[in-house]
């Protein structure tokens, strides 16, 4: 598909490896969580739009380039994305964090909103959401559908681990999104996990269970 891009780099599908393992403990699953968001986000961020400023370096003066415009607004699907968003604020400081809530229905697995906050105005940001994982898509869906509402229009998705089925409803519904994905999986199970995946990621990263 025209705007998914799965990451292949070396350093991003090791610390996948080390987050597939049961045996990574949570302060070790958290940092890697971190690591690889800050790496995909040095690739999803490459298109970033750039001015000229005048700078005065011990030489001389010059111009130079900085992120253009209103810059950056991160946005965490709760609570696994938060585990992505320290690693592309390591990036882009200055970028605002909004967040968006939403709980899976555990019979139908359809996403239900509790919460949504967006830095304002959001018409005006490249906004990047996080969830470590893409599963049935439908959170994702969701996600987007709320920022659109909101006056959302360049948005990107950033998932560590995606089902196929996930991927597809995602671009079905929102073709102009671009996704960024760290690896694509095999399938789901009949519990709408991801296979072979890396189990759930928000108990993962933050020890519960």
């Amino acid at each position: 598909m025209e705007n998914v891009t799965e990451l292949t780099h070396p350093l991003i599908q090791h610390k996948i490896s080390r987050l597939r393992d049961k045996n990574t403990g949570t302060n070790e699953f958290r940092a890697l969580v971190e690591e690889i968001a800050m790496l995909m986000g040095y690739e999803a961020l490459k298109d970033l739009p750039l001015e000229e400023i005048e700078v005065e370096t011990p030489i001389e003066t010059c111009m130079t380039p900085v992120i253009a415009g209103r810059k950056l607004a991160i946005v965490p699907i709760l609570r696994a994305g938060l585990g992505m968003v320290s690693g592309i604020q390591r990036l882009v400081p200055t970028a605002k964090v909004g967040h968006i809530g939403l709980y899976r229905d555990e019979v139908t697995h359809e996403p239900h909103e509790y919460y949504c906050k967006l830095p304002d105005p959001i018409e005006e940001r490249l906004i990047v959401v996080t969830d470590p994982m893409l599963a049935t898509g439908g959170s994702a869906v969701a996600a987007v559908d709320f920022i659109k509402q909101h006056g959302g229009k360049k948005i990107k998705f950033m998932s560590i681990i995606a089902a196929p089925v996930g991927i597809e409803r995602l671009m079905k519904a929102h073709p102009d999104v671009q996704l960024y994905v760290g690896h694509i999986d095999r399938c789901l199970n009949e519990n709408a996990y991801i296979c072979p995946g890396l189990g759930d990621a928000g108990d993962r990263i933050f020890g519960t269970k």
